[in-house]
């Protein structure tokens, strides 16, 4: 069950789902793109100084790269979303104080199809 904190407004979003959202904006497009094309591309429900507050603290992140064009500004990601998620994996088990207990859950939880392709990786993969 999701509970407000205390200073977040019901039906609100956290920031770490208005980042993703305006990474699959990123992610979904081969070129950069600036605030305001990401603006439409969520539909309009964030206003401009939102999209762009939210770049800004990507940016800060190193998760996006800016590419400035005279005074506009467009965005694109530092890395695909592949490599952005395996780095999340490791970094979520480098806080654990035990990663081998914590890759034993996650593989209990992979279907058929990603299991078998992690065996193949794994195959592929030097001792």
């Amino acid at each position: 069950m999701h509970s407000s904190g205390p200073h977040e407004r019901p039906g609100r979003r956290s920031a770490g789902e208005l980042e993703a959202a305006v990474l699959a904006a990123l992610w979904a497009v081969e070129h950069p793109r600036t605030p305001a094309e990401i603006q439409v591309e969520l539909g309009g429900r964030l206003a401009y100084n939102t999209v762009h507050t939210i770049l800004r603290r990507l940016y800060g992140k190193g998760l996006v790269l800016r590419d400035v064009d005279g005074r506009r500004g467009a965005y694109r990601p530092a890395r695909d979303e592949a490599e952005m998620t395996a780095q999340a994996m490791h970094e979520a088990l480098d806080r654990g104080a035990d990663p081998i207990a914590a890759l034993q859950h996650f593989v209990t939880g992979l279907t058929t199809e990603e299991s078998r392709a992690l065996r193949k990786l794994l195959g592929q993969s030097p001792p």
